[in-house]
């Protein structure tokens, strides 16, 4: 007990063991959904979702531990959601990569992020990019995944005349998917604890009665992790068809981790002077946790925003993440349950996850065209072309244009001439993938 309170600083954080536990809990509820959602979404890359399962609450557990225990801060870190559905959807169904290449690009990325924590490189390229585009990336994920949930739960459906039209809506999945959705966003305003883990188990104890779905039981001995573990494949992520892939990853985890560590710890209170007093050691918690993900057989890991709830709970020390991290260690022995969650039950807290992702736009100036335009073009590319990676390139390519065309260069920090001309390369040279 006197060890804990002297590790973690208990008292000089104003705040006790018991305070720790209950935040940490608090946090795990409101982010338990990673372990239905993830592997539903790299399932559908053809990656073994058991195992994926396994590996999921493998390295949410390690995250978040390294970060509590290395960096003391009241922060967990799990795979994040829209750099999983962008690894699925577009990396490996969009650009025909194989999963093992693609976890060989996060494992990249993750070593390249590690490298920028080091060197003390990631000021210079946060402040590079502008803020306009870092908010319409956050919007654009949110988009992008909006689409995905609404198929997944057969709202919208393909269609020839119009590429998209509304889904049958007396399917059950489309059904409970609305009512899913319908109870996720009450019980958030109420401010109840792990509202998106209640409404995906809502929905899929529904399924059983009215669905079709077939109860495998709750607990059981953890699935191996065989499948996925060390299959990652590093020469395919570093042939040329994949680089860019590499570079996406790279700037949404870097913008995604930043962003959050610096929110979560502003809403702690943690923050001297706009600063954060152990930032990189949050930053190089943070790069661990990608590359070793990587190795686990997973997306890329990140820091989570929902870690705000525990903070909101008095969280304030790495005691409420190793809290978070032994709760997602026990989640290993409900692999059944975790196996009998359909598509149309993890997509109600896809679209509600969406829907929190676009109040970023409201950060947008809207009186400067050259900001907004390239934020528009960045966040509309993302659905309309399925592909996170395309919105990015249209939305630092249009940026550089406008600035360049309307006699502001000067504006423009010489990191987005390096991104969009990279972009443009690719379009040129590589394609449209």
């Amino acid at each position: 007990m006197q060890f804990i309170q002297k590790f973690f600083q208990l008292r000089e954080h104003g705040t006790t063991l018991r305070t720790e536990l209950v935040a940490g809990l608090t946090t795990f509820l409101t982010m338990a959904y990673i372990v239905f959602v993830n592997p539903s979404i790299l399932g559908d890359a053809g990656m073994p979702r058991d195992a994926v399962f396994v590996a999921t609450c493998l390295i949410a557990a390690l995250g978040s531990l390294i970060m509590g225990l290395y960096a003391n801060y009241p922060i967990a870190l799990a795979p994040g959601m829209g750099l999983n559905a962008f690894f699925a959807y577009a990396v490996v169904k969009g650009m025909g990569f194989s999963w093992q290449a693609a976890l060989g690009a996060v494992f990249v990325s993750g070593c390249l992020f590690l490298v920028v924590s080091l060197f003390g490189l990631r000021e210079l390229i946060i402040r590079g990019i502008p803020h306009s585009l870092r908010s319409a990336i956050t919007a654009g994920i949110g988009l992008f995944l909006a689409l995905i949930s609404l198929k997944s739960a057969g709202i919208v459906a393909a269609s020839p005349a119009t590429f998209v039209t509304l889904g049958d809506l007396h399917a059950p999945g489309a059904v409970l998917g609305v009512l899913g959705f319908l109870l996720i966003a009450v019980l958030d305003r109420l401010k109840v604890p792990g509202a998106i883990l209640i409404g995906i188990l809502t929905v899929t104890l529904a399924s059983f009665v009215v669905g079709g779905n077939q109860f495998a039981g709750v607990f059981s001995a953890p699935p191996s992790i065989a499948p996925t573990l060390l299959q990652l494949d590093v020469r395919s992520a570093l042939s040329g068809g994949i680089l860019n892939v590499v570079l996406v990853f790279f700037l949404v985890e870097l913008f995604d981790a930043t962003g959050t560590l610096m929110g979560v710890a502003k809403r702690a209170g943690l923050l001297r002077d706009g600063r954060m007093d152990r930032l990189n050691k949050a930053l190089l918690a943070d790069s661990a946790a990608i590359f070793a993900g990587a190795l686990l057989g997973t997306s890329s890991t990140t820091a989570y925003i929902e870690s705000a709830a525990g903070v909101q709970a008095g969280g304030r020390t790495g005691l409420t993440a190793v809290t978070v991290a032994l709760l997602f260690l026990a989640c290993l022995a409900i692999a059944p349950l975790a196996g009998s969650v359909p598509a149309y039950a993890t997509a109600p807290a896809l679209f509600f996850v969406a829907c929190l992702m676009l109040r970023d736009l409201t950060e947008l100036p809207w009186d400067e065209s050259t900001e907004v335009i390239p934020a528009a073009v960045t966040a509309l590319g993302m659905p309309f072309t399925y592909s996170i990676a395309n919105g990015l390139a249209f939305g630092f390519i249009t940026y550089a244009v406008l600035k360049l065309c309307t006699g502001r260069a000067r504006e423009v920090h010489p990191m987005v001439w390096l991104i969009a001309g990279l972009f443009l390369l690719r379009f040129a040279y590589v394609g449209a993938h």
